[in-house]
Order: C-alpha cells, then sequence, then structure tokens
C-alpha cells in the first residue's frame, strides 16, 4: 500500500510540474477599429472580417461592441490585412473595405465608416 501512495504522489508531481509550465508569449500586433453609422455614430453589432491582402479567405470575424469597437490580435511581422464589413449590400463592399499594413509589434487603430469613408491613423 505504501508504494502505490509514493507511485500515486510522485505522479501527481509530474502532471502538476507539467501544468505549471507556460509559452513565453507570441509577439503580436493589434488591429483596434471603430466602426461608424452612415449618422456617424458607432455602429453596434456589425460584422467585421480580417484577413491577409495574399488570402481570399477570411482568417477572423468578430463584431463591434457597444462603442462600436473590435480589436483583433495579429501575428507580429510584416504583412498587409484587409478589414471590412460584412455587408448586404455588395456594392458598398469595395467602399469600405480599411487596409492595414503591419510592420511588426504594433498596434493600428482604425476607423471603419459604413457610409463608404474610410480613414486609418496608427498609434
Amino acid at each position: 500500500m505504501r508504494r502505490f501512495a509514493i507511485f500515486v504522489f510522485a505522479a501527481a508531481l509530474s502532471c502538476s510540474a507539467f501544468a505549471g509550465e507556460k509559452k513565453a508569449p507570441q509577439p503580436y500586433a493589434l488591429i483596434f477599429g471603430t466602426v461608424y453609422g452612415p449618422d456617424d455614430h458607432v455602429a453596434q453589432g456589425v460584422p467585421v472580417v480580417i484577413r491577409r491582402t495574399d488570402n481570399k479567405k477570411q482568417h477572423w470575424e468578430l463584431a463591434s461592441d457597444s462603442h462600436g469597437e473590435f480589436a483583433q490580435r495579429v501575428p507580429a511581422g510584416k504583412a498587409d490585412y484587409v478589414v471590412e464589413p460584412r455587408l448586404k449590400d455588395k456594392q458598398l463592399i469595395d467602399k469600405v473595405r480599411v487596409k492595414v499594413h503591419i510592420e511588426n509589434e504594433e498596434r493600428h487603430d482604425i476607423a471603419v465608416h459604413l457610409n463608404g469613408q474610410q480613414k486609418a491613423e496608427k498609434k
């Protein structure tokens, strides 16, 4: 019985050692945006998709919150991304598309205007 108790205790220690290991945080960049409606007020619940420009398929899909804001971590490193709301009117998609260029670990703040105007600023 004593050998069994020692084995169980040793197994528990080895499992807790693995559970306590944490991976080093991966570097990332942040795309932070605000969606505005045609009346220039923030737009809540607007679906937004983000993809790399060299990829036709979306990689992230999220929705603007109650303040019209959304945020997505993307891998650090040189890359270009396209941020666009998922709209029913397909003619507006080209007008509302916002391009973001990432160099390294950084944050890009963008504004997505559903009336076709777009603005981007870097902080």
